[in-house]
């Protein structure tokens, strides 16, 4: 089932940066009217295709779905339950589909709340970074009622391709929480092999070409390795974001009683990046932290 299928639906859309702007636009390209609201100004490619509303309430007011895309677990609490918030805005039958990486214990608490006002809730966290939501290719993990994702899956197949219904709420974000050690913990090892290997004295480009046709070849390895060769640190996912992603896995950790030795490190890794000024940067930047310990880049930076 399509959304032409269904027809135009009305859509808000709160929290438009670089994962959002594209994601937006491509409900927007599907017909869809759109609601939106965003801290500063609304993108230039989507100026004149979207209504802007004064706060989340008169998104949520306008709107039937309601899509959140925000950087952490408190900007999702003060956009849905804060002063101006969607909350006040909702009527029962509406859904809220929070996007944003965040706590999966609070996620659950927001989740009840919602469904406290006869509305549904999804939280459909998604990894991918800015490329994935440009091409529309983002892996989308869900939490929630299964009729409830199933009214908006034709709508998150406008800006992914693997879509998957976990569980209940609160596992989407668990979900991405693992997701997130996994690329940090891949991030780190391949930025070690290249400092290793550049210190060593051989090519890493050449070396990151030889490893890409054996067992160790990776997504990370092709596009990570690739920035970290080519010193393209320009932001697709932020130090800073991966640093609060690994933040939500220790502090779950210590509350399940679970060890993640290897995600402690990262996340160490991710606070030396932060401490060395380069919080802003992709999170393939994490190498830099790598190269000051060695005293040796993978290759130079552009002068």
């Amino acid at each position: 089932m399509t959304s032409q299928a269904q027809g135009s639906q009305k859509i808000g859309f709160i929290g438009l940066g670089i994962m959002g702007a594209p994601m937006a636009g491509h409900l927007a390209d599907a017909g869809h009217q759109l609601f939106v609201n965003t801290h500063g100004a609304v993108p230039e490619a989507l100026a004149g295709r979207v209504t802007v509303c004064a706060n989340g309430t008169e998104v949520a007011r306008q709107a039937d779905i309601v899509f959140l895309m925000l950087p952490d677990t408190p900007d999702v609490q003060l956009v849905l339950f804060g002063e101006g918030g969607v909350a006040a805005g909702l009527a029962k039958g509406k859904v809220v589909v929070d996007m944003s990486s965040i706590d999966p214990i609070a996620t659950k608490g927001f989740a009840a709340k919602i469904g406290e006002l006869g509305c549904g809730y999804i939280d459909a966290p998604v990894s991918g970074g800015e490329v994935g939501a440009r091409a529309a290719s983002l892996t989308i993990m869900c939490g929630g009622d299964e009729g409830v994702f199933g009214r908006v899956r034709p709508l998150l197949e406008k800006m992914g391709k693997n879509i998957t219904l976990v569980g209940g709420n609160g596992d989407g974000q668990t979900t991405k929480v693992a997701n997130q050690i996994i690329v940090a913990l891949n991030i780190a090892a391949v930025g070690e092999a290249l400092v290793f290997a550049s210190k060593a004295g051989a090519d890493p480009a050449k070396v990151r070409q030889a490893l890409m046709g054996g067992f160790a070849s990776s997504r990370i390895l092709e596009v990570h390795g690739e920035r970290m060769i080519k010193r393209t640190f320009d932001p697709g996912f932020r130090i800073s974001l991966h640093q609060k992603d690994l933040n939500l896995a220790l502090s779950g950790a210590r509350a399940l009683g679970v060890a993640l030795p290897q995600t402690a490190g990262a996340a160490q890794l991710m606070n030396a990046c932060a401490a060395l000024g380069h919080g802003q940067a992709d999170h393939s930047a994490l190498v830099r932290a790598l190269e000051a310990l060695a005293q040796h880049p993978v290759m130079p930076d552009a002068a």
